[in-house]
């Protein structure tokens, strides 16, 4: 609110846009709020896998509003350089505009390193997308800082860069936002985990003693959690009670190389 403010007493569209960029933290970080509430209830008989989705879901709505607010402020920032060139006058920006910007790049840059650190403690990706916001948020304060800069001290021929910044700004706002709808669009479509990390699951299962031939792995994210389906082989003589014992050290040893926020379905053939 304040960048919004000052945008309007220093006469820079380009802090506007920034200031309602920053103003939409807020509307994400109630949807972070409310997704991880949600996500962090228990499983229960219409979810039985709990409710992690609702997470990817908080991201997807964030990569949404971002969008929004993206291509409002580039329409915004074309329209006014276009009436510039039509002949239309645009007052200087103030130097309190550039001071807030610079401001802001510290202040956005902090909060994404704080946020993102705890969002891949916790495995969040809600809490992930909105530390990009935050990030996303300091480059638009870059973008701006610069165009603002540009009108103020090369004079009037330059205004249009307070302008042309406040494009650069949507340009950033909306490259983040294509990248966590990304990512949260495809945990809705349950993609697979990276390959890599498929193969270093086999690749344990592998090394747990008695397990043959792991394969028919399937993964998918839940939030916060990943599943794991897995078929392995196991000698046709032993018993029940001793090949579910095999399953659950495949289990261990995998979580204790990629993490707890596991679940696992492990099917048992016999290899004759």
């Amino acid at each position: 609110m304040i960048k919004i403010v000052a945008g309007i007493l220093g006469h820079s569209q380009a802090m506007i846009a920034d200031g309602i960029h920053s103003l939409s933290d807020l509307g994400t970080d109630i949807v972070v709020i409310v997704g991880m509430f949600i996500a962090s209830r228990p499983k229960d008989e219409s979810h039985n896998y709990g409710h992690g989705k609702y997470e990817t879901l908080s991201a997807l709505i964030i990569a949404i509003l971002l969008s929004i607010v993206g291509l409002g402020i580039g329409y915004s920032g074309v329209t006014s350089a276009m009436g510039i060139f039509q002949g239309r006058l645009i007052i200087k920006p103030h130097i309190v505009t550039l001071l807030s910007a610079l401001i802001s790049i510290i202040v956005k840059e902090s909060l994404f390193r704080y946020t993102i650190k705890k969002g891949k403690k916790i495995n969040s990706s809600a809490v992930i997308a909105n530390a990009y916001h935050h990030r996303s948020d300091a480059f638009s304060s870059l973008g701006a800082a610069a165009g603002i800069s540009g009108a103020i001290l090369m004079g009037d021929k330059w205004v249009i860069l307070d302008p042309v910044a406040c494009v650069i700004v949507s340009f950033f706002i909306i490259k983040e936002a294509l990248h966590i709808g990304k990512n949260s669009i495809n945990e809705l479509l349950e993609v697979s985990l990276p390959v890599e990390i498929q193969n270093e699951i086999l690749n344990i299962a592998a090394s747990v003693p008695e397990v043959q031939q792991p394969h028919n792995l399937k993964t998918r994210r839940i939030g916060n959690i990943s599943a794991v389906d897995m078929h392995i082989l196991l000698d046709s003589e032993i018993s029940i009670e001793h090949g579910h014992s095999i399953a659950h050290k495949v289990e261990e040893a995998i979580k204790e190389e990629l993490g707890d926020d596991m679940i696992f379905s492990i099917h048992i053939e016999p290899n004759h």
